[in-house]
């Protein structure tokens, strides 16, 4: 368990050296990046520290906002394929944001691609469902187990099968149902 904490940690300053090389490539100081971001100058400052988890949402916004792939914030690699990317059944790209939520990125090796799709996996917890939003639209489609999906205040109940299209600046977060982790698609724009 220690060793994998270190690895997020790890893996976390590296996303943090990484949006301050963006900002830096881009001469953009603090402030002007929070700006374009709609964020506060402390948001960006503790992101780019490397001490504190950078949410998701917030990497696909950056990644939207300055026409980067998600994936070369993530994993500093670039992605190269511009025909096709297979993406084998397990072999994604993973991602893993906390413990409670794990990514695994089914395009990154796709050049600038129109959607990113992911194959999420939330694992049950007793902890509060945590909203984020982010710029575009999103479609989340459950594989397996119940998904508590709450936008807007409201929580819906997602079974196998059943999938949702929403707009993703509303504040929205997932919660897996019985104790039993959730698997689903999810396609952002």
């Amino acid at each position: 368990m220690h060793g994998k904490l270190h690895r997020m940690n790890e893996q976390i300053k590296q996303i943090a050296e990484r949006l301050q090389g963006l900002r830096d490539s881009l001469d953009l100081s603090i402030k002007e990046m929070a700006d374009r971001c709609r964020r506060k100058e402390e948001e960006i400052s503790r992101y780019e520290s490397g001490e504190t988890d950078i949410p998701m949402s917030f990497l696909f916004d950056v990644a939207q906002r300055f026409n980067i792939d998600t994936s070369t914030l993530i994993s500093g690699e670039e992605p190269r394929m511009e025909a096709y990317f297979l993406t084998r059944a397990g072999k994604g790209k993973s991602v893993e944001r906390n413990k409670a939520y794990k990514y695994q990125d089914l395009a990154g090796g796709f050049k600038h691609p129109d959607f990113e799709p992911f194959e999420v996996t939330v694992e049950p917890g007793k902890q509060e469902t945590h909203l984020n939003s982010h710029d575009g639209k999103e479609f989340d489609y459950v594989l397996e187990g119940r998904l508590l999906f709450t936008i807007n205040n409201r929580e819906l109940t997602l079974n196998p099968g059943d999938s949702i299209y929403f707009d993703s600046s509303n504040p929205h977060g997932m919660k897996a149902l019985d104790g039993k982790p959730v698997r689903f698609l999810a396609i952002i724009k």
